[in-house]
C-alpha cells in the first residue's frame, strides 16, 4: 500500500505544470503591430525567466488601454505617445501609470516605394488614378488610422479612399505592388521591418497632421507597484538601448521562428541589457 501511495504522489508531482510553483501571473496586452508583438514577447520571455507565468493578449488599441485602466491587464509595452495613443491616455487618466520610454525615434506617416515620384501627401489627389484611388491602411481602431482620417479631410483627398485592414494586409499589399512595380501608398510607422526589406520613404506632410517623432512607452495599471513590486520594477527598467535593436528583433520575426523563440535569441545576444531590466 505504501508503494502505491508513493507512486500516486510521484505521478502528481510529475504531472504538476511548471507554472504551478511560479511567483504569480502577469497579464500583458498588446496590439498586433510587428513592433508591439516583438516587444511584448520579449517582456514575456524575460519575466518567465524570472519565474512568472505570463499571458499576453492581442487586442485593439482602445481595448488595450481600457483593459489596463480597469486592471484586467497589468500593463503594456506598446504605448505610442504623445500623439498616436494620446487620446486614450487622456481618457484613462490616473487609472494607469506611464513608466516612460522603451524606445525613441518612432514615427507615423504615409509611405511609398522609392520609385514613386510623388513627394507629398498634397500631390495624391491629382495622381489618384496611379494609386487606384486607395491608401492602404491598417486596423480601424488604430491611432494611425484616426490620424489618417484627419489627413484625408485636411488635404481634401476626395478622390482617394482610406482602406481598412491590418498590419499584415497592409504589408502584403505593399509587397504585391512592389513585386509588380506598381504605385502604392500605405499608412506606415517606424520602427518597422518593412523599411529594412524595401526601399521606402515617407511622403511629406506639410500641414503636420501626422505629427512629429514619437516614442513607445510602457504603461501599467494603477496599483501594480503595490501588488507586484518586482514586476513593476522590471517593467520600469524594460527598454532598448537603440531603435536598431527593436528593428533587429522584428526582422528576425519575419525571417522565421516564433516571436517568443526570437525573443529568447535576443536575450542571449544582449545579456547585459537583459540584466539591466532585472535590477
Amino acid at each position: 500500500m505504501k508503494k502505491i501511495l508513493f507512486a500516486l504522489m510521484l505521478s502528481l508531482v510529475v504531472a504538476t505544470p511548471a507554472w504551478a510553483a511560479s511567483k504569480g501571473k502577469v497579464n500583458l496586452a498588446y496590439v498586433e503591430w510587428d513592433c508591439a508583438t516583438a516587444s511584448t514577447n520579449l517582456a514575456k520571455a524575460a519575466l518567465e525567466d524570472m519565474g512568472y507565468e505570463v499571458e499576453i493578449t492581442p487586442v485593439g488599441a482602445a481595448a488595450m488601454w481600457m483593459a489596463v485602466s480597469t486592471g484586467d491587464m497589468d500593463g503594456m509595452v506598446t504605448a505610442w505617445l504623445p500623439v498616436t495613443h494620446g487620446d486614450y491616455l487622456k481618457k484613462v487618466g490616473n487609472k494607469v501609470e506611464d513608466l516612460g520610454t522603451i524606445v525613441g525615434g518612432a514615427r507615423l506617416g504615409w509611405a511609398v516605394p522609392e520609385y514613386v515620384t510623388v513627394q507629398s501627401i498634397a500631390e495624391l489627389n491629382v495622381n489618384a488614378d496611379k494609386f487606384d484611388g486607395k491608401i492602404i491602411g491598417i486596423d480601424p481602431g488604430a491611432g494611425l488610422m484616426k490620424l489618417s482620417e484627419e489627413v484625408m479631410d485636411a488635404y481634401g483627398l476626395d478622390k482617394m479612399e482610406l482602406v481598412e485592414g491590418s498590419g499584415a494586409t497592409m504589408t502584403a499589399a505593399l509587397s504585391d505592388a512592389i513585386r509588380r512595380d506598381k504605385w502604392v501608398v500605405v499608412t506606415a510607422w517606424s520602427p518597422h521591418w518593412m523599411f529594412g526589406k524595401w526601399k521606402l520613404r515617407y511622403l511629406e506632410d506639410p500641414k503636420g497632421v501626422l505629427g512629429e517623432a514619437e516614442h513607445i512607452n510602457t504603461v501599467v495599471r494603477a496599483g501594480l507597484k503595490a501588488d507586484k513590486p518586482e514586476v513593476y520594477a522590471f517593467l520600469d527598467n524594460f527598454r532598448y538601448d537603440t531603435p536598431e535593436q527593436l528593428q533587429e528583433l522584428m526582422a528576425w520575426n519575419q525571417e522565421g521562428g516564433t516571436p517568443l523563440e526570437n525573443a529568447r535569441r535576443f536575450m542571449k545576444k544582449y545579456p547585459e541589457l537583459v540584466a539591466s531590466w532585472k535590477q
